[in-house]
């Protein structure tokens, strides 16, 4: 999911595929986009995300124009522990997932998560994510940011709708499926043979 709007996005980690969504734009995700970024909203942001946008709408013209205006009118929630300025308008420093889950109480527009790979974990945790919608375009970047990273806890997903584009983009909505059960009691059973005794040994050891 990294640098999915330009080359210079986000170089991190030495990644060299930014703006691979307009490298080959699906007109098929507009319509899910329009939704989506219609009425009212405000943003729940990584700091990293914030600093991206924070550098690049307030200051948008032309087609991008509405959205620019859009932006500036929502209230940008950043979560970070960091004290450094937050200086684009309606912008709102959050130290924590239990500063995240009191703003979710409280009377507002919808919260919308853009962004901010490594949040996600920490929302997925607390139970804090009512909706998911995942765009799956049909390439492989082989290296980047995950969506799902280190320290994202085991959940399920339910679907409730999905699509594919003309052109192979599957958009998927999920909203969150409880806890993954145990292993069944009907499934396979796993062998006792010596050389599986070995083979589980040995990737105890770390030597498989």
């Amino acid at each position: 999911m990294q640098a999915p709007g330009g080359p210079t996005e986000d170089t991190t980690g030495g990644f060299d595929q930014g703006g691979w969504v307009f490298k080959l734009w699906d007109e098929g995700v507009e319509d899910t986009l329009g939704a989506l970024f219609s009425g009212e909203y405000d943003l729940l942001l990584g700091r990293r995300t914030y600093d991206i946008f924070a550098a690049h709408w307030p200051y948008a013209e032309g087609d991008e124009k509405p959205m620019s205006e859009a932006f500036d009118k929502a209230a940008k929630y950043v979560v970070t522990r960091g004290r450094q300025p937050l200086e684009w308008q309606s912008s709102h420093r959050l130290g924590s997932i239990a500063d995240i889950a009191a703003l979710k109480k409280s009377d507002g527009p919808r919260l919308i998560v853009q962004g901010s790979s490594t949040i996600y974990p920490g929302l997925i945790e607390a139970g804090l994510i009512d909706e998911l919608i995942l765009m799956i375009y049909p390439v492989i970047l082989g290296s980047g940011k995950r969506l799902f990273g280190a320290g994202t806890p085991v959940d399920r997903l339910t679907m409730t709708g999905h699509t594919v584009t003309a052109k192979g983009t599957v958009i998927a909505t999920y909203r969150p499926g409880g806890a993954l059960p145990h292993y069944p009691a009907e499934g396979p059973i796993p062998s006792t043979s010596a050389r599986e005794q070995d083979r589980q040994r040995r990737m105890k050891e770390g030597t498989w």
